[in-house]
């Protein structure tokens, strides 16, 4: 299963106490301070890693807690960090006042979002020339304790846009090794698939299939934001449109009403390059003028493929790769 959004609780440890002790030694009949320190109270440690790709465990488990520091004496041990991985993307959010943390963009990014306490002083620190026999130590502090809210978004160099039914799991079930559920009604996908392509002998491509739009999504409708706020960090949108004769929607229609809900979304995000694809193509009669009609409002680099029959599927993966590689390169492109 994949989880995008969990709230968790995460307390620190606390630091341990120090101690007024004196040692007992023969002939040494009022012995020296030798109280020691407490140990550090744990931290608890967000990490970004590779192997993690949904919030699903960490929202399973509500509370994470970290051990505190062992009291002062002869063993002055530091509380364990806890160290909870998280998928690379995720924003950390303080939940009480709302602010961002940290955004755990690369693999290896740390936070600590709960420190351990501070340990406590023994007496041997309180000794000095003229108080020789000190009888005071202090408590370890605190650790830290908050809520947290924690946000997912994917990365992926290709996202793939389109209402539902637009052919986008079966694209990428064709081309990689994740299997989307596909079936012919809509929202078929109510989650984020993500697989990698082969381009070629040598190149990848990481291809997210995203959830199907519906309009009104802008606004929160259906899936809305939280289909939205996963296409942010593609750097290529691969805009799908059903060219089949069966369509929903006519092929113009269905793309001037998803390029208005980009718009209306984010203008950033509506700026971003993407390669128009007119899917379902070649599978029946009057597809060449379909695609033809697309092309004049989409752009005369718009391709069209079917991924039953595997036609166009090679031609569309070289060429959301040239835009990811010029993307990459700081080369100037212009989206249709």
């Amino acid at each position: 299963m994949f989880r995008d959004e969990a709230e968790i609780e995460v307390l620190a440890g606390k630091g341990g106490d120090g101690i007024v002790s004196f040692r007992r030694e023969a002939h040494v009949p009022h012995g020296g301070p030798d109280g020691g320190d407490g140990g550090r109270g744990g931290s608890v440690i967000l990490v970004a890693g590779d192997g993690v790709h949904s919030l699903l465990e960490g929202g399973r488990r509500f509370r994470y807690a970290a051990t505190s520091g062992r009291n002062g004496g002869s063993r002055n041990r530091t509380g364990q960090d806890l160290v909870v991985e998280v998928p690379v993307g995720t924003l950390v959010h303080d939940a009480e006042h709302g602010n961002l943390l940290r955004d755990l963009a690369d693999p290896g990014d740390r936070l600590v979002v709960a420190q351990g306490g501070r340990p406590g002083k023994g007496n041997v620190r309180f000794a000095t020339s003229v108080r020789q026999v000190p009888r005071k130590a202090t408590l370890g502090t605190a650790g830290e304790h908050r809520r947290l809210h924690l946000e997912l978004k994917l990365f992926a160099e290709v996202g793939l846009l389109g209402f539902p039914n637009a052919g986008k799991s079966t694209f990428i079930s064709r081309v990689t090794a994740a299997r989307p559920k596909v079936a012919d009604y809509p929202f078929t996908t109510l989650e984020p698939n993500v697989g990698i392509a082969r381009v070629g002998d040598y190149d990848t491509l990481v291809i997210a299939d995203l959830p199907g739009l519906i309009e009104g999504a802008a606004e929160g409708a259906g899936l809305g934001h939280r289909f939205l706020k996963h296409v942010e960090r593609c750097r290529v949108l691969l805009h799908l449109v059903d060219l089949s004769e069966s369509a929903e929607r006519d092929p113009v229609e269905a793309w001037s009403a998803l390029e208005d809900e980009l718009r209306r979304y984010s203008p950033e995000l509506a700026a971003k390059p993407r390669l128009t694809v007119g899917s379902k193509y070649f599978e029946d009669d009057g597809h060449e003028d379909r695609l033809e009609a697309l092309r004049a409002v989409a752009g005369r680099d718009t391709l069209g493929m079917s991924s039953i029959l595997g036609e166009g599927v090679p031609e569309v993966l070289r060429a959301a790769h040239a835009i990811v590689r010029a993307d990459s390169d700081g080369r100037d492109h212009v989206p249709n």
